[in-house]
């Protein structure tokens, strides 16, 4: 009986066990670090960046199971250097930053690809709608200090950016190229 009840305790805790610890935190160095879109407009190309945004990283290439990462990004910061570009943008038939001021990338599974390289699944919400994503990115570690890089096509009109005139692809194409530069201190 005493065995019976050591082995249904160890069967209970198992679970407890087998989850991984989380891996270590990243900090975003935001002065060299950079979220990037581009696509077309009238066939025109143009590109731009999200001047505010931030990243909660936990990654451990030796521990993917407890790594995770949730990036925020403040939709009415996209900038493109063009005036009526960057005063479009935040409104109601692109971003509708005043009612989603956020949108959000999290991901708690990765897979190593070799290499360097890896994908992070997880989901990306714009305009209050959140979608699958899978993410390949290379990284490469030296010591504390992480260099990230990764590029995306995004359809733009599966989570509603572009409404009225602004749904047709033919002056905007559907597809928004996002790219990440991204550098890291791993936080002591």
């Amino acid at each position: 009986m005493k065995t019976i009840l050591l082995l249904a305790a160890a069967l209970l805790a198992a679970p407890a066990l087998a989850a991984a610890a989380p891996a270590p935190a990243w900090t975003v160095d935001k002065g060299t670090s950079k979220l990037g879109f581009s696509s077309s407009f009238g066939g025109a190309p143009f590109s731009g960046t999200f001047r505010r945004w931030d990243a909660a990283i936990r990654f451990d290439p030796k521990n993917l199971a407890g790594s995770s990462v949730t990036a925020t990004i403040d939709a009415g910061s996209a900038a493109t250097g063009d005036k009526d570009r960057d005063q479009a943008l935040p409104s109601d038939s692109f971003f509708a930053a005043a009612k989603f001021p956020r949108a959000t990338f999290a991901a708690t599974r990765f897979k190593a690809l070799g290499g360097g390289r890896y994908q992070a699944d997880g989901t990306l919400t714009i305009r209050g709608v959140a979608k699958p994503l899978t993410l390949p990115f290379s990284l490469a570690i030296t010591g504390k200090q992480a260099h990230m890089t990764a590029a995306i096509a995004v359809n733009r009109l599966a989570f509603g950016v572009g409404q009225g005139e602004w749904k047709a692809t033919e002056a905007i194409p559907a597809a928004v190229n996002v790219t990440v530069d991204l550098t890291a201190r791993q936080t002591p």
